[in-house]
């Protein structure tokens, strides 16, 4: 197993989807992106893929509008959804990015673990805390990114994280959060490792179990 790595750097873009009809056949292991629409989730996936043009960023919040599907090698992709809880989007489209959302995370069973991505200064919306009921509700194991992490002072960083920790342990799901910055790298090697995790698991139980006792 430890010589099994995932090269995240590898990362290709395959489609854009309306919904999951669109999407690629549902196997293998899907890790998808899920966050408010100023949460800097295409920036985190540039930086997690060190693609400065993977995800397209822009300035203008709410501007991923399909289900953004990333092939890293055969079977294994990162999916980023489209970003939620924007006031400026008229509401007929909003209506439909939630309808695209709620059916892929529903539906989906190739998905494997969910990253929800939350402004440092302002966590734990509303909205983010359904996402997260949600995920454990379905038993899925969930990385909560507190993104844009530079903006505050170690100390103040430190204690965000750990009042958000405190905070998520009411839904009892497996949610593990972590500081990120897409721009000093911050948090980088964290979320790495915790997806490289999740998309070799099925290859660690597939493994056979060995008896080091029977070998010479």
């Amino acid at each position: 197993m430890d010589n099994k790595q995932i090269n995240f750097n590898a990362a290709r873009f395959i489609t854009s989807a309306p919904n999951i009809k669109h999407m690629p056949e549902d196997t293998g292991v899907e890790i998808a992106f899920a966050g408010r629409s100023n949460a800097g989730k295409s920036s985190a996936l540039n930086t997690i893929t060190q693609q400065k043009s993977l995800a397209r960023t822009s300035k203008t919040p709410g501007r991923t509008q399909l289900i953004n599907v990333f092939e890293l090698s055969e079977g294994k992709r990162l999916i980023d959804l489209p970003g939620y809880g924007y006031a400026k989007v008229p509401e007929e489209m909003k209506l439909k990015w939630q309808a695209a959302l709620s059916e892929y995370l529903q539906q989906r069973d190739s998905l494997k673990g969910l990253v929800v991505l939350m402004d440092i200064r302002h966590p734990l919306k509303d909205i983010d805390q359904q996402l997260l009921q949600w995920a454990c509700d379905c038993e899925l194991p969930v990385l909560a990114l507190l993104t844009k992490c530079d903006k505050l002072k170690s100390g103040a960083r430190k204690a965000e994280v750990l009042r958000v920790r405190e905070a998520v342990a009411i839904f009892g799901g497996n949610i593990r959060v972590e500081a990120f910055s897409s721009l000093k790298g911050t948090g980088l090697d964290q979320a790495r490792a915790i997806l490289s995790e999740w998309l070799l698991q099925d290859e660690v139980a597939a493994e056979p179990a060995t008896d080091e006792g029977e070998q010479a």
